[in-house]
């Protein structure tokens, strides 16, 4: 009788074919190695499985629909831009007459700002602060801003997700600069204080929405608007309410809108609605300022 030859009964992996194994993944039953296999609720899965499994299994999301994160980035990556920023601007101070808010200029002065086509001021203005020695605040303006902004930027981005919270904050950034643009046009103005205003605005609908205690969040929005009157005098008032009515309508949107299929796209289809009035808000005015010649 012939004996079976030991060759025919090795197996091996299906990924490492050299590799002996005798190791089964539980879902697909094919042998896997050591390198292979990992850990599930009972025996062992290849990696293919595994990663299969994954893409099934919904993700979990906020009350907002966004996806949960334990790292707030965004909001370091917005920390870390604006001091970037700051450090452009101490190495070369004229990057801040360059890139800050500016609707136009008086009659008599070489045409620069939003209305002769400079449209990007819109967004950079919200990433510069003033210089250690200018204006009221001087240093205190950055540093105010991106406490502030660490603060709030945690708690808001953990409720709306990555996506969500970075449309928020570009678009009350822009809110901000286009009612300065409305209403103070020759006025330069910079900082991200609007977009913080909408921040802040989104914390006070999110604590509502999510039926939290609402004594702490109103003395919150009460110091809110107190420091919109009282800073009036030193900064852009007109750059805070701004930033503070777009935040709010967006995140009036993310919390509102019911839930479903289409809750995502219903959230989309209201930033580019805002989006879309800024822009004609801005082409507006950048014709009345320049008699239809920009």
């Amino acid at each position: 009788m012939d004996a079976e030859s030991p060759e025919s009964t090795v197996t091996t992996c299906y990924r490492h074919p050299k590799v002996e194994s005798h190791v089964r993944c539980t879902r697909c039953d094919r042998y896997i190695c050591p390198d292979c296999m990992r850990e599930a609720a009972v025996g062992h899965q290849c990696v293919e499985c595994v990663r299969e499994g994954a893409r099934s299994v919904r993700q979990a999301r906020t009350a907002f629909g966004g996806r949960i994160t334990a790292v707030p980035m965004v909001t370091y990556v917005l920390i870390g831009l604006n001091v970037l920023a700051y450090l452009a601007e101490l190495a070369r101070p004229s990057v801040v007459d360059r890139f800050d808010m500016l609707g136009t200029v008086p009659a008599g002065y070489l045409p620069e700002g939003v209305a002769h086509g400079e449209w990007y001021r819109l967004l950079t203005g919200a990433f510069l602060h003033l210089p250690p020695t200018g204006g009221t605040f001087g240093i205190l303006h950055i540093v105010m801003n991106m406490v502030s902004l660490w603060n709030l930027g945690r708690v808001v981005e953990a409720q709306l997700g990555r996506v969500r919270f970075t449309a928020l904050y570009l678009l009350s950034a822009l809110g901000g600069s286009v009612l300065v643009l409305l209403i103070a046009p020759e006025t330069p103005t910079l900082g991200a204080s609007g977009a913080i205003f909408g921040l802040g605005a989104a914390y006070y609908v999110m604590a509502r929405r999510l039926g939290a205690d609402m004594n702490a969040v109103n003395r919150f929005m009460a110091g809110l608007l107190l420091w919109l009157v009282i800073s009036a005098w030193a900064t852009s008032w007109q750059g805070h309410l701004g930033g503070l009515l777009t935040g709010a309508a967006v995140t009036l949107a993310y919390a509102y809108v019911p839930r479903g299929p289409r809750r995502a796209l219903i959230q989309t289809a209201v930033c580019v609605a805002v989006l879309a009035l800024l822009v004609i808000l801005t082409i507006t005015k950048a014709t009345e300022l320049t008699g239809g010649a920009a």
